[in-house]
């Protein structure tokens, strides 16, 4: 159980001043540094003031949700204005403070932030129609900021990590909300840790008593192979001691999901991974030998996405080996490539395709709700396909010959009428590989049908083809 006590407080505050020396020490001067420490200390005491005596529907002193959201925030590499939004995310929305006070005390990108983050109020609209106009605010600034979404993932974290005090009808709407769009979204963003964990608790919430019984599951293997990962631990660090090579050996217990209790039956080997972390690339295929030197590898199991990305951007050797009597995943990557896995966009050095991002978060605008969510779980990871031209094209993945048409153009889409793809000629409704090469044919009246909706998944093809047949609907009746 966790104090909420002056104690807690500040070791969470120390934790946080840590990971920004750690992360930005070495970027910037003395003199730089010590400035933006006293700017965090002064919102630290901002949020404080402006929180003293609101308590949080579990109990416990308001101050401690922005504290962690602002630890969270710090851990993930976020700048100094970020750090500085997440402790004051709640005081324009919760107390007297306003948005120009934040702004006069610390500038315009910390204001903007805190912006992003605050609900959309109105005596008058309806709370669904608040609920859009938040969500569509947020997304708009997020086009031309990431920061404010992924602030936004640290907030729901945290609130889903509290959630115990509100009825059970409302944990599940936020639980699926969270599932059909911050999950995707995360995804997108690269940020395999966050989706994971979103979705995870997402799904504790949706399925409160098959969440028990795995969660129990697990600690029941945790304790039944204790001795046995601890035999098996030492044995590999000290074949990498022997060869002079670093290691860092972390146990990853498969996260609660519908997809993990289907394969709770099998057991250890598919709940259990062992995260390798190394210095360099050239070491995870070093240590690879070593460990397949030591344990016998399960043929076909080697999974190289150190040089060839998986399809949600993680980045690592995996393989499978026999130890003892049981089968052990293993996962080998590098500890730079580790903070790209954990925290995507905002890990240095992290390359993120924004037009991408931003023409996904405009297309999703334009649908008919806040998101279209059908579109969003496909949208992150991506392939590249070319056209006659050998232009190249980046598309969703499972993407159709009908979303690359409505990709060149609007008019291309609508008046499509089959494809071509590497000079076969293929269905509208084909989905697209990495590499392929389309070309479209048209007719000379558009040919639009409602089953479009069911071949194309891209925000765009998908708003074209509504907003067609809907008006197509609308001449009928005139």
């Amino acid at each position: 159980m966790t104090k909420f006590d002056e104690k807690t407080e500040q070791r969470m505050i120390t934790e946080i001043m840590e990971l920004l020396v750690t992360h930005y020490g070495a970027s910037f001067s003395e003199s730089e540094l010590d400035h933006e420490l006293a700017r965090v200390e002064q919102a630290l005491t901002d949020a404080r003031t402006s929180h003293r005596g609101q308590m949080r529907k579990s109990g416990e002193p308001y101050i401690f949700h922005p504290l962690r959201v602002t630890h969270l925030a710090a851990r993930h590499w976020m700048d100094f204005p970020s750090v500085i939004a997440a402790l004051l995310h709640d005081v324009v929305e919760d107390t007297p403070v306003t948005l120009e006070d934040v702004e006069k005390k610390y500038g315009g990108e910390v204001a903007h932030l805190v912006d992003g983050l605050t609900k959309v109020t109105s005596e008058v609209k309806a709370r669904d129609e608040l609920k859009k106009e938040t969500y569509r605010k947020t997304v708009l600034v997020a086009i031309d900021d990431i920061r404010v979404l992924c602030l936004k993932f640290w907030d729901r974290m945290d609130n889903l990590l509290t959630i115990d005090a509100l009825p059970e009808h409302k944990q599940s709407l936020i639980a699926e909300e969270t599932r059909t769009v911050y999950v995707p979204l995360a995804q997108h963003l690269g940020m395999g840790y966050v989706a994971t964990e979103l979705e995870s608790l997402s799904f504790n919430l949706l399925y409160p008593a098959r969440g028990k019984k795995y969660n129990q599951k697990i600690d029941q293997l945790k304790k039944e192979n204790a001795d046995y990962l601890r035999k098996t631990r030492a044995k590999i660090i000290g074949a990498c001691e022997q060869q002079k090579l670093s290691v860092q050996l972390k146990d990853r217990w498969r996260p609660f999901s519908v997809a993990a209790t289907q394969a709770m039956q099998r057991g250890f080997a598919t709940l259990y991974t062992m995260e390798v972390q190394v210095d360099r690339m050239m070491d995870a295929y070093i240590f690879l030998g070593l460990l397949h030197g030591q344990f016998p590898p399960i043929p076909g199991k080697l999974r190289d996405h150190l040089n060839l990305t998986s399809m949600h951007g993680y980045q690592a050797l995996k393989t499978t080996v026999q130890i003892g009597e049981q089968r052990m995943r293993v996962e080998i990557t590098t500890r730079k490539l580790a903070r790209f896995n954990e925290s995507g966009v905002l890990a240095p050095g992290f390359k993120f395709r924004h037009d991408n991002f931003r023409s996904l978060m405009k297309s999703l605008l334009d649908g008919e709700s806040a998101f279209d969510t059908e579109s969003l779980k496909l949208a992150s990871a991506t392939i590249q396909v070319y056209t006659p031209r050998g232009e190249s094209r980046t598309l969703p993945e499972g993407s159709s010959v009908l979303d690359f048409a409505f990709d060149i153009h609007e008019s291309l889409g609508l008046h499509a009428r089959r494809g071509h793809i590497n000079g076969r000629t293929r269905q509208l409704k084909t989905r697209l590989l990495d590499g392929d090469q389309i070309s479209i044919e048209t007719s000379e009246k558009p040919e639009v049908l409602p089953k479009w909706l069911e071949w194309a998944i891209t925000p765009k093809a998908r708003n074209t083809i509504r907003r067609y047949l809907r008006n197509k609907v609308r001449s009928s009746r005139n």
